[in-house]
């Protein structure tokens, strides 16, 4: 998938529809991949995630669960992410499911 926009409008649709917790963001990368059909590449993958934590879209991925032993890597819109994700659906006329797959069958 090329261009951060539509890669950062990928994330976000998954997150919302989506929870993602594992174990590190190359395991976040492979699932969000999987989801994605394999059309997720690396780099804008890494770009969206800098762009929607720098807007305070997505809460820090990087998280030490109370009484772990271990950090874990979790996916998680903020509020402000949430409402992007509506103004999105809203703006195509589609549900969050047709419009991660319109934005699929279009990378």
């Amino acid at each position: 998938m090329s261009g951060q926009h539509n890669a950062s409008d990928l994330l976000l649709l998954i997150a919302f529809r989506h929870s993602i917790t594992e174990p590190n963001v190359e395991a976040g990368f492979e699932r969000l991949n999987a989801i994605a059909a394999g059309k997720l590449e690396s780099y804008a993958f890494h770009d969206a995630l800098a762009a929607c934590l720098r807007d305070g879209l997505i809460r820090e991925p990087v998280r030490l669960p109370e009484n772990s032993l271990q950090c874990h890597w979790q996916l998680e819109l903020t509020p402000k992410g949430v409402d992007a994700v509506r103004a999105m659906t809203r703006a195509h006329a589609m549900t969050a499911d047709q419009l991660l797959d319109h934005l699929l069958q279009h990378a």
